[in-house]
C-alpha cells in the first residue's frame, strides 16, 4: 500500500483557510427569536395572518444567520483574501496576532476610520495587517479570526516567500 508523501512545511506555511461561521447556539436562538416574533404578529388572527409571519419571518432568520457566517479568510496563491476583498502579501508589512482586549484596543475610541475592518462580535481574536502600500489610503486591515497566531505566521510566511 503506497502512501501519499507528508506535505512540506513551506507548502503548508502559505497556505490558511476559515470560514467565520456562527456558534451552534446562534443556531438555536435565532429561529427561536424569528419564531416569537411570528407569534407576537400573529396574535391569534386566522386567515393570511395566521401563517404570512411564519412563511416569512422563519426562512428570513434562517437566510440572515446563514449570511452572517458565510465570511471566508483564505490566505493561497499570494494573497489575503477576505469574503470578496483581496490583498497581495506583497504588501504586507507586519500581521500582529490580537485577542480580544488587542482587537478592543485596535477598533476602539481611536481607531483610524480608514482601516478595512471585517469584525464578527462572536469570535474573540483578530489580526491586523499594517499594510506598506504609498498608493492606497488603508493603513491596516483588522480580520477576525479563531487562530489569530498561525494566520499572522501564514500571512508573513507568504509575504516572504514571494
Amino acid at each position: 500500500m503506497s502512501r501519499s508523501p507528508a506535505p512540506t512545511p513551506a507548502a503548508t506555511a502559505t497556505h490558511y483557510a476559515e470560514r467565520l461561521s456562527l456558534p451552534w447556539w446562534l443556531w438555536l436562538a435565532g429561529p427561536a427569536l424569528g419564531g416569537f416574533l411570528a407569534l407576537e404578529l400573529w396574535l391569534g388572527a386566522g386567515g393570511v395572518r395566521a401563517w404570512l409571519p411564519f412563511v416569512v419571518l422563519l426562512p428570513a432568520t434562517v437566510g440572515a444567520l446563514w449570511w452572517l457566517g458565510r465570511i471566508r479568510v483564505v490566505v493561497a496563491d499570494g494573497e489575503l483574501r477576505v469574503d470578496d476583498a483581496r490583498l497581495p502579501v506583497r504588501f504586507v508589512a507586519d500581521a500582529v496576532p490580537l485577542d480580544a482586549a488587542g482587537r478592543r484596543e485596535v477598533l476602539g475610541v481611536g481607531a483610524d476610520p480608514l482601516a478595512f475592518v471585517v469584525q464578527r462580535p462572536w469570535i474573540s481574536g483578530a489580526v491586523q495587517v499594517v499594510l506598506d502600500d504609498p498608493a492606497d489610503p488603508t493603513p491596516f486591515w483588522v480580520v477576525s479570526t479563531r487562530d489569530p497566531v498561525r494566520l499572522a505566521a501564514t500571512l508573513l510566511a507568504a509575504r516572504d516567500a514571494r
